[in-house]
């Protein structure tokens, strides 16, 4: 398993899915979403993965709003790429596989494949 969390250090969720991997010693590498970002590349893998823009947005977030109003996809795309913290998080990154949110289900199905 190559797995990458992108979150933030005050994410609840977050926190949990690191000490996820950490008990069952699953190396990971963890990327913090408010300083370095998502690439376009990586984003784009991760909506394919998780079924579209809907799913990463986090409805909490102030650009939330402004976000579901554009017109357009790929709009929203570069949004999101500029507001990083519009994201839901933890993102967990498998290869092209992916999960937004605390889904230690998903993960298990991982780590059995």
């Amino acid at each position: 398993m190559n797995i990458q969390i992108f979150g933030r250090s005050k994410c609840f969720d977050t926190k949990k899915a690191e000490r996820y991997f950490k008990e069952r010693r699953i190396p990971y590498q963890r990327v913090e979403l408010d300083k370095y970002g998502i690439r376009r590349r990586e984003l784009e893998s991760v909506l394919a993965a998780v079924g579209g823009l809907d799913a990463v947005i986090d409805e909490k977030a102030k650009e939330a709003t402004l976000i579901r109003y554009l017109a357009h996809n790929e709009d929203k795309l570069e949004k999101l790429l500029e507001s990083p913290q519009a994201l839901r998080t933890p993102i967990v990154r498998n290869g092209k596989k992916a999960t937004v949110g605390y889904c230690p289900e998903v993960w298990e199905q991982w780590r059995s494949e």
